[in-house]
């Protein structure tokens, strides 16, 4: 029996081979790429370029390759994404984290129960949707794209149709963004500086992964405020989870007694505990340079996986009004997002 066990476990490794290899061949062009001045000096990261390489080769070739590639692809964009999170910590510590402060808290707060009582409004009253498409929705816009959406899914029991469109339309609109904030940074340079235009990213960006390629793209500074805004944000997925949870249950009496789902960001939670560590310094410069370039590649894997199943077919599967209503959010997020940003800075600086 345990050689049986160990036969199926060394097959099911086997088959993550083919997407790995091709997530890292594009990570690795990309790394390339972005160590060349004249790349990085016309905004391209490296983390960047693997998602544009990713989407390039994901409407292309990649259909010929899924039935090989998709268990590895999958398990990159998975497991990969968090760990180069949690190994992100590694290059923050606890003083940069305290940088953030209340203000950053209290901008996530606003952003992300604003954008879902906007989605509840928009869905129901001004589009005609259902609650869980709305829900679900709201929940990537406000919290964390696709994971938020995969997390409330169980807590609103939605239909898997319901969503993969909730995931088309967070996917879209998160995507755009990884180009448009660097794009539009230098327009509104005289409002923020690099750190607090980093909060603004975290606090209003769809993906954890979107929000380290924007950031990277900005600079070092603004990576990290948007990663330490953005992983505030996500720690917030599980008290409102919580609170879905109640609100699912007070309008469907019928499933009163039943126990909700909870599922909590755990990378998240590592994140912090690693920065909290890498704020003591008790590891070597040089080990912890070598686990930041391992961060590195491990996310530009990541990013380019994030890329192969981002399809451009996805707009034709989740239909005008889903797409219109994440529209309306993400342009929420934009502006009301920078307004909110600049209003708390302005009141807690």
């Amino acid at each position: 029996m345990t050689d049986l066990t160990q036969q199926l476990s060394r097959s099911t490794r086997f088959l993550l081979v083919p997407g790995l290899v091709l997530s890292a061949v594009i990570a690795g062009l990309a790394l390339w790429l972005g160590n060349i001045p004249a790349v990085a000096g016309a905004g391209f990261s490296a983390l960047t370029l693997a998602i544009l390489f990713g989407i390039l080769v994901g409407n292309t070739l990649y259909p010929r390759l899924t039935g090989r590639c998709d268990p590895g692809v999958l398990w990159a964009k998975h497991y990969l994404l968090r760990a180069g999170i949690i190994l992100y910590g590694f290059r923050l510590t606890f003083a940069q984290i305290a940088d953030v402060g209340v203000s950053g808290i209290v901008i996530d707060v606003l952003t992300l129960s604003s954008t879902f009582m906007l989605a509840c409004w928009l869905g129901q009253k001004v589009f005609g949707l259902d609650k869980q498409t709305s829900w679900l929705i709201g929940a990537g816009s406000s919290i964390c794209g696709a994971a938020a959406v995969l997390a409330t899914e169980p807590v609103v029991k939605a239909e898997s149709s319901k969503v993969s469109v909730a995931v088309a339309t967070v996917v879209i609109y998160g995507t755009i963004a990884i180009f448009l904030y660097p794009a539009i940074y230098p327009l509104f340079g005289h409002l923020f500086t690099q750190e607090t235009y980093g909060i603004y990213m975290g606090s209003t960006m769809h993906e954890v992964a979107q929000v380290v390629a924007a950031g990277h793209a900005v600079g070092p500074n603004a990576e990290n405020a948007a990663v330490i805004a953005k992983m505030l944000r996500v720690m917030m997925l599980a008290p409102f989870l919580l609170i879905l949870a109640t609100r699912v249950k007070q309008l469907s009496p019928a499933a009163e007694g039943e126990k909700s789902k909870i599922i909590i960001p755990w990378f998240a939670v590592f994140f912090i505990l690693v920065a909290a560590f890498n704020s003591f310094h008790l590891l070597p410069a040089a080990l912890v340079n070598a686990l930041v370039t391992l961060d590195t590649v491990l996310l530009a894997m990541a990013m380019a996986a994030l890329g192969l199943t981002t399809h451009i077919s996805a707009l034709k599967r989740a239909g005008a009004k889903p797409l219109l209503m994440a529209l309306m959010l993400f342009g929420w997020l934009i502006v009301g997002g920078g307004v909110i940003n600049l209003l708390i800075q302005h009141l807690l600086a």
